[in-house]
């Protein structure tokens, strides 16, 4: 009976924090192994480019016209679905 609350606690932590938690890892890792050429995408560090090459580890992406830098893909946070807007200059 003095197991009960012990449990019970494990339970609810479980449900509230780990499983939903595990459930965004996955999403992730599912949203970074389906990286194709083109796709725009958000670093970790804010960095906003387009997929231009996909390795197995790493992934390419152009920032500007003509620059390119390679990253580790477990970086990327999200991938930009076309037409969300932020593409036109600030002064228009």
């Amino acid at each position: 009976m003095g197991w009960l609350p012990i449990v019970g606690m494990i339970a609810i932590f479980w449900f509230l924090i780990i499983r939903p938690q595990m459930r965004q890892q996955k999403a992730h890792q599912t949203k970074v192994a389906g990286l194709k050429r083109g796709d725009e995408v958000v670093t970790a560090g804010g960095v906003v480019g387009k997929v231009t090459k996909v390795e197995d580890v790493y992934a390419e992406l152009e920032i500007a016209k003509g620059v390119r830098v390679r990253v580790v893909k477990g970086t990327i946070g999200d991938v930009i679905a076309p037409g969300a807007g932020g593409t036109a200059p600030a002064n228009d």
